[in-house]
């Protein structure tokens, strides 16, 4: 079940621009390339975060969310549920305006943190299957 309002999704889809994707490596066949592909289809801007710091369509990955040295709207935690605590956190200390854990992704607690620290978050969902509400 998704967590997070219709509001809360259309304002992370429709106003923001550069998402940070966690779990974002070269492997074509994962998810998270494909959304991640999704989303530049659509104006976004897309950083891999990923150990192995890939670039991928030009933008420079890297390790984690703090690493990275501008500022990013939104972080898209494609990492399992017991892993998703710390991304988040990152998150938070990096200053993004929203956290987007994906499908199957659940973290209540992290959830709390982000909401707590102002950001704006969806969880248990994709930006894919959110995207009829602003019109994708």
């Amino acid at each position: 079940m998704r967590y997070g309002d219709d509001e809360t999704v259309r304002g992370l889809l429709a106003d923001s621009h550069t998402w940070a994707v966690v779990g974002l490596s070269a492997n074509t066949g994962r998810v998270a390339y494909e959304i991640a592909r999704y989303l530049r289809e659509h104006g976004k801007r897309v950083i891999p975060v990923h150990p192995s710091k890939p670039t991928i369509a030009g933008e420079q990955g890297y390790a984690t969310v703090t690493a990275i040295p501008f500022p990013v709207d939104v972080v898209d935690v494609f990492v399992r549920s017991e892993l998703a605590g710390p991304v988040v956190d990152d998150a938070i200390a990096a200053g993004a305006r929203g956290v987007w854990l994906q499908l199957g992704v659940r973290d209540e607690a992290a959830a709390a943190r982000a909401e707590q620290a102002g950001l704006r978050v969806v969880m248990d969902t994709c930006p894919k299957i959110e995207a009829p509400l602003v019109g994708w």
